[in-house]
């Protein structure tokens, strides 16, 4: 007989989640959490299956910010200069700002062309591709390490006249710690667990009978950003052949983590700023189909010349 026992259920957070959010996410009609979906299988598909749960919210202690930054020359000695004009200044106090530190990373050198249109009197416009110039792009990497630092940084990019914010990305130096207090805490969990399904387990299962499988998954404040419109429209009749211009409306983002209401535990629940998630599942199946085999095993008996009964062992 197969018993089948998921605590929480297998399946999380496949399909999308329809109705309201907080803030101006009231406005979306669908909204798409991100899933607390862990992908750990069950060791087999046979016997009694718990599982456990965990995750923790983290916050950095280190933040790459990349900028990107594009120059044009009418020559390759003209654009580098620029280029270092406007930087050189900039990476000079970027540096001198305690706990920053800076990368510069070249992207693309390449020669810029334009059209040119070709005279002529008694045939179609010919236009012609014609060098230009050159255009050298480049990357520059700054590490901070308190989160405060990325309005300074940013209003000296703006100084130099860059503007192209890429990306940020998180990072944390007790990611092995965290981890380690997460298996620590599934574990007892697990007991606990085990305690409260024992009934069903009838006699201790012993270690051969017991297959365990885990797994992490880690998720940054990057990938965790969504889209959303505020702005409330009225209805009205009007013809098909009436024209209707509407206003453009403003895109914002907001920062939306993994919900935690899926979890046997959390770790500093509280989220106040972007955190890197890490959360932790651990899959213990007992096959019970076995433990009842071993409990229902036939004894053999040996009859002997004389009519006496003896167990006979086959080991």
């Amino acid at each position: 007989m197969k018993i089948f026992l998921s605590v929480p259920a297998l399946f999380w957070g496949l399909c999308p989640s329809f109705g309201q959010a907080s803030g101006n996410a009231n406005y979306q009609t669908q909204i798409r959490l991100p899933d607390a979906h862990i992908q750990v299988s069950p060791p087999s598909d046979e016997g009694l299956v718990i599982t456990v749960k965990g995750m923790a919210n983290v916050k950095a202690d280190a933040y790459v910010a990349i900028f990107s930054v594009a120059q044009a020359g009418k020559t390759a000695e003209e654009a580098n200069t620029l280029m270092d004009t406007r930087t050189s200044a900039l990476l000079d106090q970027l540096k001198a700002r305690a706990g920053v530190s800076t990368y510069v990373d070249m992207v693309s050198f390449v020669p810029m062309y334009e059209y040119e249109a070709e005279k002529k009197i008694f045939s179609k416009q010919t236009y012609n591709e014609v060098p230009a110039g050159f255009e050298v792009k480049k990357n520059i990497h700054v590490k901070f390490t308190n989160a405060a630092d990325l309005h300074y940084i940013v209003m000296l990019m703006s100084k130099s006249e860059i503007y192209d914010l890429v990306r940020v990305d998180y990072f944390s130096t007790d990611m092995e710690a965290v981890k380690k207090d997460l298996m620590a805490k599934a574990k007892t969990s697990l007991q606990e667990k085990l305690k409260i399904y024992q009934p069903l387990l009838g006699n201790k299962p012993d270690s051969a009978n017991r297959q365990v499988s885990d797994g992490f998954r880690v998720v940054l404040p990057t990938e965790m950003y969504k889209t959303c419109q505020a702005f409330s429209s009225t209805s009205i009749g009007v013809k098909k052949s009436a024209n209707l211009n509407q206003a453009d409306k403003s895109t914002t983002l907001y920062y939306q983590p993994v919900l935690d209401k899926e979890f046997d535990f959390v770790i500093n629940p509280v989220i106040l700023e972007p955190v890197i998630q890490v959360m932790y599942e651990v899959v213990w199946r007992i096959d019970t189909k076995k433990a009842a085999s071993k409990t229902s095993a036939k004894e053999i008996m040996l009859v002997t010349p004389n009519g006496d009964l003896k167990p006979l062992s086959l080991k």
